[in-house]
């Protein structure tokens, strides 16, 4: 059962947008660090690749877990959490001498602590705290905060790994991501005082049966899954793959940054259209328009100005996912559940990400080239955009009693 909404709108999305806002920020630009990572310590890209790609799975992994104690305990105990295992995570990966070291840090600690400062548990929050008539809306505002994340950290990064060196920029960051721990008063729900969770109609077990069973819920998994693979693959590889072109490192740092700007844009838009159309619909068509996307800019000459209008078009289309995946679930299934079951589909989506960039590691040694994971990223594209658009957004019907309200 859905508890009353005590926090106000405002209070919700500038709190929930600005954790958005330093949790992404910070983990869009770990792409700059690959090439600064890989020659002071005399590793291969695929030893970096390797480590985000466990960071990743890491990350949707303890998604499921951390999303099961947001709507247990509510978000505000598991925010401070996730921001203190961030803080720990960077120094180490700055810290750390062997690509064991690295991988714990960079890999498991920061991708726990991602569990916890991201979609998931704010948009929890969002689902439980807010009217549905704007939930779909608020979590595009809040999608959008974390492309503004991009935008504004990316070259804040960048400026950091120049001015200070790679190992001093990540101890900076280790100190910013601690400001979650402020933030996360803002989110803390009345409901959960005391530790003490509002009652609700179903079991986590009988929750997850219904979900795993409903075959809506497995299409939007399999959608996400490439999402995280396309997005991941090109956030992390996309800076290497220009240099190795010949272009400088100034321009992946403005495509990445691009990408954050106008995924601000594409993400409140899908957000609200969520509102009006069928969100189904609305992701065939992000996803099409990405295999599009990466066809042109193969096919284009590549130039300064032929990767900003890339950066562009996939910004539009680069975490617009997000809102219409998640209000699709509350939708279905309703709030009570929400991060747990957000969780798990998000959890796919870093299967997807685990493969993206660790193929684009390990296929880039094998061969010299990233050409195939480029390729597979088009066919995915297409193969995303068919599976979304069966999906049934209708509320689920329960036996034995009401479906909860969306």
């Amino acid at each position: 059962m859905q508890s009353p909404a005590r926090l106000s709108m405002r209070q919700v999305l500038v709190c929930g947008a600005a954790v958005v806002t330093l949790s992404m920020g910070i983990r869009h630009g770990f792409g700059l660090w690959l090439q600064p990572i890989t020659q002071a310590q005399g590793w291969t890209r695929e030893t970096f690749a390797f480590a985000i790609a466990i960071q990743n799975l890491a990350w949707g992994f303890f998604g499921i877990f951390a999303g099961m104690l947001a709507d247990r305990f509510g978000a505000f105990r598991v925010l401070i959490a996730g921001s203190l295992l961030y803080g720990a995570g960077l120094a180490g990966m700055a810290l750390s001498p062997t690509p064991l070291l690295f991988t714990l840090t960079a890999g498991i600690l920061i991708g726990a602590a991602q569990a916890g400062t991201t979609y998931a548990v704010v948009y929890g929050v969002i689902g439980r705290q807010l009217d549905p008539a704007r939930r779909s809306w608020a979590m595009g505002v809040a999608a959008a905060a974390g492309s503004f994340g991009q935008f504004l950290m990316v070259p804040v990064e960048g400026f950091l790994i120049a001015g200070l060196g790679w190992q001093q920029a990540l101890l900076v960051l280790a100190t910013v991501v601690l400001l979650v721990v402020p933030l996360a008063v803002g989110l803390k729900e009345p409901g959960f005082a005391g530790g003490e969770a509002p009652k609700r109609e179903q079991t986590i077990g009988q929750a997850l049966a219904e979900a795993f069973k409903y075959p809506s819920f497995q299409l939007l998994m399999a959608g996400y899954f490439v999402c995280g693979f396309q997005v991941v693959f090109i956030g992390v590889h996309m800076p290497s793959y220009l240099k190795d072109k010949g272009l400088s490192p100034q321009v992946a740092s403005y495509a990445l940054a691009l990408i954050g700007l106008f995924n601000v844009f594409g993400t409140y838009i899908a957000g609200s259209l969520g509102q009006k159309l069928a969100k189904r619909k609305i992701l065939a068509a992000i996803y099409l328009g990405r295999a599009i996307a990466i066809s042109l800019f193969l096919w284009a000459p590549l130039t300064p100005l032929s990767v900003y209008v890339f950066a562009s078009v996939m910004g539009l289309l680069w975490l617009s996912t997000v809102p219409p995946t998640n209000a699709t679930v509350a939708q279905i299934f309703g709030v009570a559940h929400l991060s747990m079951l957000g969780g798990f589909v998000f959890f796919s989506h870093q299967v997807g990400s685990f493969l993206g960039v660790w193929l684009g590691g390990v296929l880039y040694d094998r061969t010299g080239s990233y050409d195939i994971v480029w390729y597979l990223a088009i066919a995915l594209g297409v193969f995303a955009a068919l599976v979304n658009l069966p999906v049934r957004e209708m509320p689920i019907r329960r036996a034995g009693a009401a479906a909860q309200p969306a």
